[in-house]
C-alpha cells in the first residue's frame, strides 16, 4: 500500500439559506472549488486521475452525476472521469476515503475529492419527495426498524447520555463564539476561496451583476440568554435552532497524490492520510457514528486521544458532539477550536470535505501533528479520517 498525501484543500464561503450563494447553481459552486485546487496546487487539469464528489440530494440540479457536469462546466479535461456518491451526510468525506483508496492501491496517482450541496435551491429530502417515485424505504425495511428522523436521533442520545438544555445551549454558544474568534483572526482566509454569485431580481432574474461572497454567513451574535428563549425543535426536546446544524449552501475539494506523483508533478506534500474508516450504527438513533468510527481510528493507528492535536466531529446536533467527548474523553479545547456546523453551516453533501481542509488549516496553523475528522449520518453510519501533518 502505497502514502497517499494531501496536496491541496480548499472550500467556499458557507452561505445561509437564501443567502449570498442561494443563486449560484450548484454545478458552478462546485466547479469553483475544483478549479481553484487545481490553481493553488499548480497542476495541470489533465495530470488528474478521477474526480469522485459527494452530495446528497441528487435530483433536479443536482442530479447527472454532479461531479462530472462541474468538472465539464468549469472547462477541464472531458478526459478525467468522475464519479458522485451518496453516503448522507458524510458523502464527501467518503469520497475522500475512496479517493485515498485508489491512490493506495495503485490505481491513481492523482484524484480529487470534493463535495456540494445547495440546500437553498434543493431541500434537504428533495430526491425523495415526489410521491410519483414512491419512497425510498419499503415494507422490508420497517420489518426491521421504526422511522426516526436525525432531530428524533438526537434527542434519543441527548437522554441517553443526560444531555440537557444548558449542555447544548452551551456548546451552541462556544460554537458561534469559537466561529467568530476563528474570523476575527483570520484562520479561515486561506482555505476559503471567494465565490461570484449572481444577482437576481424580485422575478428571480439575473440582472448581469454579480455579488462577491467571501465569509461564512451563519454566525449571529449570541448569548446564553439569547438561546435560552428559543423554541425546542421538538416537544420537549433540549435543541434548538441555536444548537442545530444549519442549511447551507457549499463546496469543498482536496486533491490526493501519490508520492510518484510528488516528485513528478514537484507538488507539497501537506499532509499524510494515516487511516479512514465508515462504520455503520443502529439506524433508528443514526447519529452516534463518530463514537466507533473514532475508536476505529484509534485502535488502527495506535493513537490515544491526547495524542490528537484538532478534531474536527460535525455538529450536526449539539447532542452528538457532547456524547462522543463522553465516550472519548479528548482536551474539549482541541474540539472543533474554530467553530462548527452550528455557527458555520452544514452544506451535507460538502461538510466531510470541508472539514478536511480546515483540520489541515488548523494543523498547518498551530503547528500540530495529527488531525481527526468525524462525522455522523443519515441512516446509520460514521465516517472518520486521521491525518498528519508533514513538516
Amino acid at each position: 500500500m502505497r502514502d497517499v498525501y494531501i496536496v491541496e484543500a480548499v472550500r467556499s464561503p458557507l452561505g445561509k439559506r437564501r443567502g449570498g450563494l442561494s443563486t449560484v447553481h450548484p454545478v458552478d459552486l462546485l466547479a469553483a472549488v475544483q478549479k481553484a485546487a487545481l490553481d493553488r496546487a499548480g497542476l495541470d487539469p489533465a495530470a488528474m486521475g478521477q474526480v469522485i464528489g459527494g452530495c446528497v440530494s441528487q435530483v433536479g440540479e443536482q442530479a447527472y452525476n454532479v461531479a462530472r457536469t462541474a468538472w465539464l462546466s468549469a472547462g477541464l479535461p472531458i478526459e478525467v472521469a468522475a464519479t458522485s456518491i451518496d453516503s448522507q451526510c458524510g458523502s464527501s468525506q467518503q469520497a475522500t476515503t475512496l479517493a485515498a483508496g485508489l491512490v493506495s492501491g495503485g490505481l491513481e496517482d492523482l484524484v480529487l475529492a470534493c463535495g456540494v450541496e445547495s440546500m437553498s435551491r434543493l431541500p434537504l429530502g428533495a430526491n425523495f419527495g415526489d410521491p410519483k417515485l414512491g419512497q425510498p424505504l419499503p415494507p422490508s425495511y420497517f420489518e426491521r426498524f421504526a422511522f426516526a428522523s436525525q432531530f428524533d436521533g438526537a434527542e434519543m442520545i441527548a437522554r441517553e447520555y443526560g444531555i440537557t438544555r444548558q449542555d447544548t445551549d452551551r456548546f451552541g454558544l462556544r460554537s458561534q463564539q469559537n466561529a467568530a474568534r476563528a474570523w476575527s483572526e483570520g484562520r479561515f482566509e486561506r482555505e476559503v476561496i471567494p465565490i461570484d454569485a449572481p444577482l437576481v431580481d424580485e422575478a428571480g432574474k439575473p440582472t448581469g451583476e454579480t455579488l462577491r461572497v467571501t465569509r461564512d454567513e451563519g454566525l449571529r451574535d449570541s448569548s446564553l440568554e439569547k438561546l435560552a428563549g428559543l423554541d425546542p425543535v421538538m416537544p420537549d426536546g433540549v435543541h434548538t435552532a441555536g444548537s442545530s446544524s444549519q442549511v447551507t449552501d457549499g463546496s469543498a475539494a482536496v486533491i490526493l497524490a501519490s508520492d510518484h506523483a510528488v516528485k513528478r508533478h514537484r507538488l507539497r506534500p501537506r499532509a499524510r492520510i494515516v487511516y479512514a474508516t465508515l462504520v455503520g450504527v443502529d439506524p433508528i438513533t443514526m447519529l452516534k457514528g463518530p463514537i466507533p468510527a473514532t475508536r476505529n481510528l484509534l485502535d488502527w493507528t495506535g493513537l490515544k486521544a491526547h495524542e490528537i492535536d484538532v478534531f474536527e466531529v460535525n455538529e450536526a446536533f449539539a447532542s452528538v458532539v457532547l456524547a462522543w467527548q463522553q465516550e472519548i474523553e479528548p482536551d474539549p479545547e482541541r474540539v472543533n477550536p474554530n467553530g462548527g456546523a452550528i455557527a458555520l453551516g452544514h452544506p451535507t453533501g460538502a461538510t466531510g470535505a470541508r472539514l478536511i481542509t480546515t483540520a489541515l488549516h488548523e494543523l498547518e496553523r498551530s503547528g500540530g501533528r495529527h488531525g481527526l475528522i468525524s462525522m455522523c449520518c443519515g441512516g446509520g453510519l460514521g465516517t472518520g479520517t486521521i491525518i498528519e501533518r508533514l513538516d
